[in-house]
């Protein structure tokens, strides 16, 4: 493994914002408070387009509170950023210093460097450490101690949310760790401890997402020594024809709503179901495909139980100059862990609990997003009757290899028992109840 750093360097009060291989502007730090300004120069550009949908372009600079939500929001969450904080011996709330530690290779393409710095460094496979398979389980066992490998030369890795993850390098067969800015190819997320078998319950949610034909990250189950991991592919990353990998700028819902990533959840003040559509239904183009593929990534994550899915767990995505619903991803069946919350992050309807979901909660979901009662609840319908099936068709694929596993039958039989309470409810002679 390679050596600690352990020099804490002098934390600069003005790091370089920079989307892709251009420099976007400065995020300075003031008597505490963060402020975001964009570069004349970037302004000035020809089709120069946003930080973010809540940043437009303007030569003002943005106060704290319309820069934070962004910036916040690249950064790890609850006890990962407490331990990065730890690393670098600096406050867990100084949002500025961390991202001056770890905000090289971000969601996106967004990269934060010390602001003297002019150039991005190319990159190249010279700047890709690969591992040997010891050296992965010393990274693996070393993650829950050091978020991210925080303090490593090199690295400056930054993901949020609250689950231990690191971004990688893979090229098919071997891993690696991405250095001095080299964008990495995918996050490689271990089990959760204090939880059974998330990587099989994840892996399963995902491929089940996409037997749904929903769009969402492609990943693999790796079982390196005795660890067993989920290699999610980044959708963030893109090939170039001259064969090097590119990013692509992605924010997430809180990102682009102006949200602080500490009340990603409803219940906290943050965004809700009818702000997810509205933020949809505003930005993309043509935007009827993109708000029925929401749609219909609400109806899959309440059918199979996912709790979690906050609008930190909703992303667009920018492959050209107008943004689109990025692929699903952090899909995983929380319902069937008796130790988590059985309120969902976002209600449908009015309702935070999905056993009290009736009728007319999911046509007052559909009337408050803007689709039309009659057509949405036969979507749903259909989603109810094909979801099992599918579920069912997956556990028993001999190629997928989750047949075995106690975990995939428990979320295989929470969904058919969601699946027929809906279809039961919704088929009653009196479905306005």
């Amino acid at each position: 493994m390679p050596t600690l750093n352990s020099n804490s360097h002098a934390m600069a009060h003005e790091l370089g914002v920079w989307l892709f291989a251009e420099r976007v502007g400065t995020l300075s730090l003031i008597r505490g408070r963060l402020s975001f300004c964009y570069g004349a120069d970037w302004l000035a550009r020809t089709g120069a387009s946003a930080l973010s949908i809540s940043l437009p372009l303007q030569s003002e600079a943005f106060n704290d509170q319309q820069t934070r939500p962004f910036f916040a929001g690249l950064l790890p969450e609850g006890q990962l950023r407490r331990l990065i904080a730890r690393r670098f011996q600096v406050s867990a709330q100084n949002d500025f210093a961390l991202l001056d530690h770890v905000g090289g290779d971000c969601a996106g393409a967004v990269s934060l460097l010390p602001h003297q710095e002019q150039t991005m460094r190319p990159t190249s496979e010279g700047s890709i450490q690969w591992l040997c398979n010891d050296e992965v389980v010393a990274m693996l066992d070393l993650l829950p101690d050091r978020p991210m490998l925080a303090g490593q030369d090199g690295l400056r890795l930054s993901l949020a949310g609250a689950q231990d993850k690191l971004p990688v390098v893979f090229d098919g067969t071997r891993l690696g760790l991405p250095r001095d800015g080299t964008p990495s190819s995918h996050i490689l997320k271990p089990a959760i401890r204090s939880l059974q078998d998330t990587v099989i319950n994840e892996g399963f949610c995902l491929a089940l997402a996409g037997a749904m034909r929903l769009q969402t990250a492609r990943s693999r189950i790796l079982g390196v020594g005795e660890h067993r991991t989920l290699l999610v592919e980044r959708y963030d990353r893109v090939i170039d024809p001259q064969g090097n990998r590119q990013r692509l700028h992605q924010e997430d819902f809180c990102q682009a709503l102006g949200v602080n990533p500490e009340m990603k959840y409803q219940n906290e003040g943050g965004p809700d179901l009818v702000q997810c559509f509205e933020l949809v239904r505003r930005v993309t183009r043509p935007n009827a495909p993109q708000v029925l593929r929401l749609f219909d990534a609400v109806l899959f994550n309440a059918l199979i139980g996912n709790h979690d899915a906050h609008a930190k767990n909703f992303s667009l995505l920018f492959p050209g100059g107008t943004p689109v619903l990025a692929p699903l991803y952090d899909l995983l069946s929380t319902a069937v862990y008796s130790s988590l919350s059985a309120k969902m992050a976002m209600k449908i309807g009015g309702v935070y609990r999905f056993s009290e979901v009736q009728p007319r909660h999911w046509d007052r979901f559909a009337q408050e997003v803007g689709l039309s009662v009659a057509p949405a609840r036969r979507r749903i319908q259909d989603f109810a009757r094909a979801l099992p099936i599918a579920a069912r068709q997956l556990l028993a694929d001999p190629r997928q290899g989750f047949a075995g596993h106690a975990i995939v039958e428990r979320i295989v039989k929470l969904i058919e028992q969601r699946c027929a309470l809906t279809l039961k409810r919704l088929n009653a002679p009196a479905a306005t109840h």
